[in-house]
């Protein structure tokens, strides 16, 4: 394990398992790279990407954080969790020859009695694991996602596999709700839907790269689908015109009418185990 400066001079940790290796970068605790020894990456990290204080990084696993979206009345989208720097508190090595990162979001105005926590396990495997707990004295509601960016051959030869007979809210038709009729979802235009009260894996399938993802998850009743496509890739400044041919979004968290409403002195945990193996 070894910190250095990244892009844009960003405090960076970079961890070296004998399976594989990863970067993470403390705005916003955003795990940027994580790739297996002899394989393509797994998460996609935009060449556009803005490395800079205050600004959310396009790609890797952003932490969306209070809110998802932009709610009425917020003036961001996706709440402030991953535009904040976050501290690095320790980076252990198990017995199995795994590494742990531990992070934590400093106490701030927004946050007075609501710790988060954060821990990524890097080797075989990546899991991340956000934890929020409240030592405030009334209920705390809110949305959170790990907005994971993966990385494809080619989405036209992608394919996202167990959502059938999922209800969805599609954000392109103001999130009416549709169910999802479909074995698997494939891409031939934007897609942006918010699958609810799903708690088990889903698999992307990649044709193009020979290989399958399988996310797994605790702690999520929402999987989000996501990819730009042409008119929307063109239309940020902070995203390659043709990257939307690379990669797809397949985020874990629980959002809209799986919001959560955290009890005093509960907690709440979000967790996916993130893996690949050839198909």
């Amino acid at each position: 394990m070894e910190i250095i400066n990244g892009r844009g001079g960003l405090p960076m940790v970079r961890i070296e398992t004998p399976w594989s290796a990863a970067e993470i970068y403390l705005l916003g605790a955003s795990v940027t790279h994580f790739q297996k020894h002899g394989e393509p990456p797994l998460l996609f990290l935009s060449e556009k990407s803005r490395f800079e204080k205050d600004a959310p990084i396009r790609g890797g696993i952003p932490i969306i954080f209070p809110w998802f979206g932009k709610p009425e009345g917020k003036t961001s989208q996706h709440g402030f969790a991953r535009v904040r720097s976050w501290e690095l508190v320790e980076v252990t090595k198990q017995t199995d020859g795994s590494v742990i990162a531990h992070l934590s979001l400093p106490v701030s105005a927004e946050l007075l009695a609501i710790p988060l926590d954060y821990y990524v396990t890097v080797g075989k495997t990546l899991t991340a694991e956000l934890v929020v707990r409240n030592f405030s004295n009334h209920e705390f509601v809110f949305e959170n996602c790990l907005h994971t960016y993966f990385t494809v051959g080619d989405i036209n030869q992608v394919s996202v596999v167990g959502l059938q007979g999922v209800d969805y809210l599609d954000s392109l038709e103001g999130r009416a709700r549709r169910q999802e009729t479909s074995d698997a979802i494939r891409f031939t235009g934007e897609v942006d839907r918010l699958y609810i009260n799903t708690p088990h894996a889903v698999e992307i399938r990649d044709a193009s790269l020979h290989r399958t993802i399988l996310v797994e998850k605790e702690g999520s009743a929402s999987t989000v689908i996501w990819n730009p496509w042409i008119a929307k890739a063109k239309a940020m400044a902070d995203f390659g015109d043709e990257e939307y041919k690379r990669m797809v979004c397949v985020e874990s968290g629980n959002a809209a009418v799986n919001e959560i409403t955290l009890a005093v002195g509960q907690e709440a945990r979000l967790k996916v185990n993130l893996s690949s193996r050839p198909c």
